[in-house]
């Protein structure tokens, strides 16, 4: 039995309305960003969402700290290396310690063919907090810490979550340093557009005039360049024998120039709607000057919506720098990137025989999907006092 749209959006109202009474005067005091957090945590999907990305960042800063082994640190015994089974149960049923077997390279009996087998009369018992490769954590502190691995060297045994490369380097390692560049490549290329987008959009939407008219058509004239060839183009200008770190701050520049249009276009509209209003009169009127008229009063009142647009555009550039190393005109060996990573992918005899080399492509989507929920959940909660 369905309800019909009235009554709905009665009960819907009713709901609402018991849900202010049950909360007290505390609902009719509590600032805007409380307000805020109530309706972001109903959205159970960005929750989650959240928690996933605090995890990602948490290990793209600590990313020495959580791989077990150096990224660039080649296994030849184990080329092609299929992910590591880890169990917890031995074959006479006895529970241990999550452990791994024995791997060593042969003949499959069953199928004839040569891959890896496990010794079922050698267990390694997987620890936390090992000591592995020396590091320095966040750049500052000498240590040889690492969240886990097995205390056998890595000559004899190696535990491999995501599986080895055609190279024997693993796969977890190099996803786990692949999201530093990634995911902090997009959070800096977003901050970049949101200054360009504020300032050129906040000029051509408060002053107008032919101001306006040549933003806009510079604007225009950038949208209409298919976006593709134009990172390509770019990315080609850059000098082949960069440093990695010249490389990053050059496609950091290059996606935040093709990318600040859409903040301003965003910005604009609301300086249009918002400049005739009576706070922006007032204090124009108690001479306040245009810069911080701009920036104290008319910016903070549209800044939720910002917050949440910029979610939303977070995964649009990592999907650029992915798709330009990918290519091979972005980022390139020996940086690490999830792109750089998935030239691998290009391989067809790595990917025939060695699926697991697309494991970066997997994170790539798991955080785009997270940013979307995440933008979701912030749009929602982006003005509180709306039913």
């Amino acid at each position: 039995m369905t309800v019909p749209e009235p009554e709905r959006d009665q009960f819907q109202d009713q709901a609402l309305e018991e849900e202010i009474l049950s909360g007290g005067e505390s609902v009719y005091v509590a600032p805007p960003w409380k307000l805020m957090w109530w309706r972001f945590r109903k959205h159970k999907m960005a929750l989650v969402s959240g928690v996933i990305l605090l995890l990602f960042y948490f290990t793209a800063a600590f990313c020495e700290f959580v791989a077990p082994y150096d990224p660039d640190a080649s296994f030849i015994q184990y080329k092609f290396a299929p992910p590591t089974r880890i169990h917890i149960r031995d074959d006479e049923g006895r529970f241990h310690w999550p452990f791994i077997y024995q791997t060593q390279r042969g003949v499959n009996p069953e199928t004839m063919q040569i891959g890896y087998i496990e010794d079922k009369t050698i267990r390694h018992p997987i620890r936390l907090f090992v000591k592995g490769f020396d590091y320095k954590l966040l750049g500052l502190f000498p240590t040889n810490i690492h969240l886990f691995g097995i205390p056998t060297g890595e000559d004899k045994q190696g535990i491999f979550l995501f599986g080895a490369d055609r190279l024997g380097r693993d796969m977890f390692s190099r996803v786990v340093y692949g999201a530093r560049l990634s995911l902090t490549l997009g959070l800096v290329g977003v901050f970049l557009s949101l200054i360009l987008g504020i300032i050129l959009g906040g000029i051509s939407g408060y002053y107008g005039g032919w101001i306006d008219t040549v933003v806009q058509r510079t604007i225009e004239f950038i949208r209409t360049i298919p976006t593709i060839p134009l990172w390509m183009t770019l990315s080609a200008a850059l000098p082949a024998d960069w440093p990695v770190e010249r490389v990053y701050f050059g496609i950091t520049v290059i996606l935040s120039l093709v990318g600040w249009t859409w903040m301003a276009r965003v910005v604009r509209g609301r300086f249009l709607a918002m400049r005739e209003e009576d706070f922006v009169l007032a204090a124009r009127l108690n001479g306040a000057r245009e810069m911080r008229i701009i920036l104290r009063h008319m910016v903070p009142s549209f800044l939720s919506y910002i917050i949440a647009a910029l979610t939303l555009n977070i995964p649009g550039m990592i999907l650029a720098e992915t798709g330009l190393s990918f290519l091979g005109l972005g980022l390139r060996p020996p940086a690490i990137s999830w792109g750089v990573l998935l030239q691998e992918a290009m391989n067809l005899r790595s990917l025939v025989l060695s699926p697991w080399v697309l494991t970066p492509g997997f994170a790539v989507v798991i955080s785009v999907l997270a940013f979307n929920f995440v933008g979701d959940g912030l749009r929602d909660a982006a003005d509180p006092y709306a039913r």
